[in-house]
C-alpha cells in the first residue's frame, strides 16, 4: 500500500513514528510538506497535484499532520486529496472544526457533552465582568488563533486576568475563558483512533507552572481508561468526525468535562508514558479505510445536528447570548 503523510518534516517525532510503523507493516510511505504541494484547477473533473512542480504519483491513503501555522493552505491540500476520493485519516472539515475551538465547544455542548463553563466576548471589560459565570478565578484563557504553544494561560487573580485580556485582545486575537479546577480536577488526554479510545494519560504541569499544553513541558503519566473517559472521548471524536483525535478532559471528581479536541496529537510523549505503540493503530486504521471501512465522519453526518428542545415549560427558541459580529 502507498501511504502519504502530509507533514512539514519527516524528522518531526510523531511523523517519524508513523513512517516507521507504516514501513514495519510493509507499506511504502512518503512524507510531503503541504506547502510544497501545488494544485492545478481548471474546471475539469480532475484536478492535478504537483510536488515541487513535478506531478504527484497516485497514493492509496493520506495521513494529514497539518501544523496550526499552515492550516489554511494545508487543509486545502487535504481537501483536494479528498475530492479525488483518496481515503483520508482525518478529513479536512473535521480538522478545521476541531481547530475552531469555540465552534467545537458549541457542537459538543449542543449534543450533551459536558464542557467546562465557558464564556466568549470581544471586549476585555465584558470578559472581566463575566468571570463569575465560570466560577471566578483562577480561569483558563485560551486563544482562538495563533500557535498552540502560546495558546493557553491560567490567570489566578482579577488583576492578572485584566492584564492578560488587554494584551491579547489588543493584538487582535479572539479568545474564550473557561473554568479551571486546580485542586480537585485532573487533566486527562485520551487518544482515539478509528472511533475507539486506545490510550489515556494524566497531564501534570511542571513545578511552578500551570500549563495544559504538551509543548510547554507537562509531565505525562499513564492512566487506566475508565468507562467514563472512554465513552466521552469516543463520542466526541465521532461528533467532530476525526479518525485520529486527542480528547482533552478535565476530570472533576470522576465527572469528565471536555475542554479541547486535537487532530494532530503528539505521539512520542504518550508512547513513552504508556509504553504502548500508538503509531501502528493509525496505520491499521489507514489500511481499514483503504479496504472500504466506513469513515468516522460519516457517523458525524448521521448524528442530528439540531439543538436539544427547550426545557419543559418554556416555549420558543433557546436563548443564545452570542457576541456581536
Amino acid at each position: 500500500m502507498k501511504i502519504t503523510v502530509l507533514s512539514r518534516s519527516a524528522s518531526i517525532s510523531s511523523t517519524r513514528r508513523i513512517v516507521e510503523a507504516g514501513r514495519a507493516r510493509g507499506h511504502r510511505v512518503r512524507v510531503l510538506n503541504p506547502l510544497r504541494v501545488q494544485m492545478h484547477l481548471d474546471g475539469g473533473s480532475q484536478a492535478t497535484l504537483f510536488y515541487d512542480r513535478k506531478k504527484l504519483t497516485p497514493t492509496d491513503v493520506v495521513i494529514p499532520r497539518i501544523a496550526l501555522s499552515i492550516s489554511t493552505y494545508g487543509l486545502a491540500v487535504v481537501n483536494q486529496f479528498g475530492l479525488a476520493r483518496v481515503p483520508l485519516v482525518n478529513h479536512a472539515q473535521a480538522i478545521a472544526q476541531s481547530r475552531n475551538k469555540m465552534r467545537a465547544l458549541q457542537l459538543l455542548s449542543a449534543h450533551g457533552i459536558d464542557i467546562p463553563a465557558t464564556v466568549m466576548a470581544r471586549d476585555a471589560a465584558h470578559l472581566k465582568e463575566m468571570v463569575g459565570l465560570v466560577g471566578g478565578v483562577p480561569v483558563l484563557v485560551k486563544l482562538l488563533q495563533g500557535q498552540e504553544k502560546h495558546g493557553v494561560m491560567v490567570c489566578e487573580s482579577l488583576q492578572s486576568l485584566e492584564a492578560a485580556l488587554e494584551a491579547v485582545l489588543g493584538l487582535g486575537h479572539n479568545l474564550v475563558m473557561q473554568e479551571y479546577v486546580r485542586s480537585t480536577g485532573q487533566d486527562v488526554r485520551v487518544l482515539v483512533v478509528g472511533g475507539e479510545a486506545i490510550a489515556c494519560v494524566l497531564r501534570k504541569p511542571r513545578p511552578g507552572r500551570l500549563s495544559h499544553t504538551l509543548n510547554r513541558g507537562a509531565r505525562l503519566e499513564a492512566l487506566p481508561l475508565s468507562p467514563g473517559h472512554r465513552a466521552t472521548a469516543e463520542k466526541v471524536a465521532r461528533l467532530v468526525g476525526l479518525e485520529v483525535a486527542a480528547v482533552d478532559i478535565l476530570d472533576v471528581q470522576g465527572h469528565p468535562k471536555v475542554f479541547e479536541v486535537n487532530s494532530s496529537p503528539a505521539l512520542l510523549e504518550m508512547e513513552a508514558a504508556t509504553g504502548l505503540d500508538l503509531a501502528t493503530p493509525i496505520i491499521q486504521r489507514a489500511e481499514a479505510l483503504v479496504a472500504g471501512a466506513a469513515p468516522v465522519w460519516t457517523a458525524a453526518l448521521e448524528t442530528p445536528q439540531a439543538l436539544p428542545p427547550p426545557p419543559p415549560g418554556r416555549k420558543g427558541a433557546v436563548k443564545v447570548n452570542a457576541p456581536r459580529s
